[in-house]
Parts: C-alpha cells; structure tokens; sequence
C-alpha cells in the first residue's frame, strides 16, 4: 500500500515524445509526480478509466499574454498546463510572481524579463509595472523609442540583471515595437543574455522587403545576435513578422542553425495577429509594411473597422493600448494558408499560442466569471490554438503525426527554457519523475470551437486536464475551484 499510487489512469493511449512511446499504458501519480508508465495494470488508491483517450504531458505555452484566472481557464479548456509570458515579459518580476500566487492560477506560470519596460524607465522616465497591458498603456510614446544615450543603456541593462536575479526566465524583446532603435542595443541585450545563459524572446524587427529603410532586417538581426553573441535567440510568431516572406525566414533561420547558432521559432495557426493599436507599425501610414489597409485591422472594444486613416489615428490617440485584430493572412486563400501552414510546420518550430488578455465591451471586468459573457473579447487563439494544431494537423491534413504535434505542444518549449530553468527539464515528458501535468483526450474529436466573431468559445475533447496532479478539467468541465498553478523561476 505504501507504494500505491495515489491516482492511476487506467488504459489510456500513452504518449511521450521524448522516447516514443505510443502504447496502452497505466499512468500512476502521487504527490503532484508520475510514479509509473507501466504496460503492466498498476493498482492505485484511486483508478480513472481512460480507455480509448490519449494521455499526453500537458501543452506548454510559452507565449502568453493572457495570465489572469479568466485567460488560465480558457487555455486549460485547450489543454495546457503551463503558461508562460516571455515576449513581452514583466517588470518587475517579483511583483508579478507575488500577484499570481496571491490571486491563485490554474495553471503554472512564469514571466521573463522585459526589454520593453526596461527601455521605457530608463529612457522615458516611465515607471514600469502593469505588465503587457501596461506596457501597450505607453506603447504609441515616443519617448521611450528615442535613442538612448551610453548611461541610459547601462541603466536598462542594469534593470535587466537586477530582474534575471530575481529568478526572470530570459529577455523579452519587442524591438518590433521600437524599430528605430540602434542594432548595437539589441546585441548588448543579447550579450547580456548570453552572458547569463538565459534565452531572449524577440518580437523581430520589421523585414527589408516590408520596410526597406529599416535599421537593419528583423530576421537578420536576431540570426546574427546569434552568431556573435552565442545567445540562445527564440523568435516569437515568425508566422505573423514574416507573413509572405517566411520562405526566406526560414531559410536564413536554418542557415544559421546549420553553422551552429541557436535559434528557435515558434508559430500560432491563425492568418490574424493582435495587439495594442497604437503599435508603431500600425500607424496609418506604415501599414502597407504589412500588406493591409485600415480597414484590416478589427477594433476589439467596439468591432470598428476604421474606413480610412485619420478614423485610425483619432483611435489610436484615444486608446493606443486598445486591442485590435490585425487581418493580414486571408485563411480562406490557398495561397495564404500556405505561408502560414510552412511557418508552423518548419522543423522543430514550437507551438505558442500568443495568447491576448481580455477586452470588456461593456460593464466591469471580472476575471473570475465563468461560463465568460458575451461582453468579454479576446483572439481566438486564447482559447483554440493547440487544439487548432490537432485537428488541422493531426487529423484533416496529417501533416504532423499525433506523437510530432505532442512535441510541438510542449516538449520542444521545453527544451527552449531547460538549460536555464531546470524545473522545465520535469515537463513535456510523460516519464516516472516527471510533473504529473497532463492531458487526456480523444484525438479523434479534440478541436477549436473560438472564431473571430465567438473568441471565446472553448475547444472541446479534453476529458482531463491535471495540473501537478490535481485536476483543472475533470469530465469535460472546469474544476473551478482548483488553483494548482505554480511558479516556474529560474535555477
């Protein structure tokens, strides 16, 4: 009895990417670990039958925005366990990670380190906090795109540090954000990175072919912080920053891998982005970087599409971090959806799902309601991009094998973060000793359900979602009193 598990699930298809394994298997988990993978019945205190579903580790999400108890729920419903927000990235940290434990999350969570607020104290005089949303507060100021002088950049790398210490999970970067900002910037952050073996996470540059007076190629810049810096440099949605140029992305990206340098890339099944409006590359006159007009970008608080470019400029001067949806890829296009299924099938390319906070059309927000009012907006891919990546992938083109999207969904991120974050080297794997975060589902009905226009529609086909062994999901429903969540820091 000592050694009896405290849960088996019972005859489910066992998955685990990392050794190959896809067989009818016991699972046993005790005190929040796998204690066996067994093809041999296990006895246990409690035993769950999960005959004809999957049992997979759970999806790790390492490009999210969406960190409150409302944005956990709808991706636990898509089947992940762990969400980290390392784009962007917080300062500072400690407050975010005391929030989050304070408040309870579903989920596992962790923050990187931001460049973007760093920048804006240092060279603005802005005092960070807030997070995402209060960063895209003051993205459309261009105080904290100038240049910055030699004591402001020792000053933004000495925040940076300071933050690294406190246990951040590497650098984020929106340089796409501030595209006027001296290359040499960017390679002393990557420095630094590198110098404390810890990823960057960058938002890339805007392309030469998009704008040819560009400091220097988005996709350039990040291969070549690689190179001479030695840095571990992952680019975020290279779907959405390279669009129609992702052929010579990739390429470059894979030439670089070939000579040694470490880049990782990531990609979110979605032909839309989405961010605050007053972005710099949305200003009316830049759009044609990314092939659209104003009329392709959705304002999420009212729906408006701007008919012309002063109606865009009097929205992004009253709400510059009002979120909007950025329609640059046409899903109905066989040519567009091409672009963006070779993104995400790239080989190794990790599966983030660029999750957004909520946007509340009308009444106060609460982040606690569940089912979510109509009233609350978000992208799609909050709450249906892995599930996205399952049915399109898996089961209507069979792109990927059931085993590969598993790896997407989780073991490869990570890997991005092990080398830095151990507790990281726990996840992904479905192995005695490792985290019993973990997903059962039916691979023959997992799917997306959320749409542009009904964002917030949760994916269905999960019977189970366990978060350290304790269950988010159970039977299909949101456990919601469960706050399992715990912090995942550095070392």
């Amino acid at each position: 009895m000592a050694d009896m598990p405290d849960l088996v699930l019972r005859g489910g298809r066992a998955l685990d990417p990392e050794t190959g394994l896809d067989a009818v298997a016991d699972v046993g988990i005790s005190a929040g670990v796998i204690t066996a993978v067994s093809a041999e019945p296990l006895a246990g205190r409690r035993v769950l039958d999960v005959t004809g579903l999957a049992v997979a580790p759970g999806w790790i999400d390492l490009h999210s925005h969406s960190d409150t108890v409302a944005g956990h729920r709808l991706q636990a419903l898509d089947g992940v366990t762990t969400v980290l927000e390392l784009e962007a990235g917080v300062i500072p940290v400690a407050k975010a990670y005391g929030r989050a434990a304070a408040e309870g999350r579903p989920l596992n969570y962790g923050f990187s380190a931001s460049w973007t607020q760093a920048r804006m104290s240092a060279v603005a005089g802005i005092a960070p906090g807030g997070g995402f949303t209060g960063a895209l507060g003051h993205i459309s100021a261009r105080a904290w795109q100038a240049p910055a002088s030699a004591r402001e950049l020792d000053a933004l790398l000495a925040l940076l540090r300071a933050e690294l210490a406190d246990g951040a999970l590497g650098i984020g970067v929106l340089m796409g954000y501030a595209p006027e900002v001296d290359p040499a910037e960017y390679l002393a952050v990557a420095a630094l990175a590198a110098a404390a073996g810890v990823p960057t996470y960058t938002h890339a540059r805007p392309l030469v072919e998009g704008v040819p007076g560009v400091p220097i190629d988005g996709a350039q810049e990040l291969v070549r912080a690689a190179a001479e810096t030695g840095a571990h440099m992952h680019y975020c949605h290279i779907n959405s920053t390279s669009v129609r140029q992702v052929d010579r992305v990739l390429s470059l990206v894979d030439r670089v891998r070939a000579e040694g340098g470490r880049v990782t890339t990531e990609a979110y099944p979605y032909g839309a982005g989405m961010t605050g409006i007053g972005a710099h590359f949305l200003a009316a006159d830049r759009l044609h970087a990314l092939g659209i007009g104003p009329s392709a970008l959705v304002y999420a608080r009212t729906g408006e599409r701007p008919a012309d470019a002063a109606r865009l400029e009097e929205i992004r001067a009253a709400d510059p971090g009002g979120l909007v949806f950025i329609h640059t890829l046409d899903e109905e296009s066989p040519a567009d959806l091409a672009f963006l299924d070779r993104a995400l099938l790239a080989e190794s390319t990790v599966i983030g799902s660029d999750a957004m906070p909520l946007t509340w059309t009308a009444g106060e927000p609460d982040e606690t309601a569940w089912p979510l009012p109509a009233t609350a907006v978000t992208h799609p891919r909050t709450a249906g991009t892995f599930s996205k990546v399952l049915r399109r992938y898996v089961r209507e083109t069979e792109a990927l094998t059931l085993l590969d999207a598993v790896a997407r969904c989780g073991l490869l991120a990570a890997r991005v973060l092990e080398p830095s974050v151990p507790a990281m080297r726990r996840k992904g794997r479905l192995q005695a000793g490792c985290d019993a975060d973990l997903v059962v589902f039916d691979p023959g009905a997992v799917g997306d359900r959320a749409t542009y226009e009904a964002s917030t529609l949760p994916s269905t086909g999960y019977a189970h979602v366990f978060v350290g062994g304790e269950p988010v999901v159970r039977d299909g429903e949101l456990v919601l009193s469960a706050m399992p969540g715990r912090p995942i820091r550095r070392g």
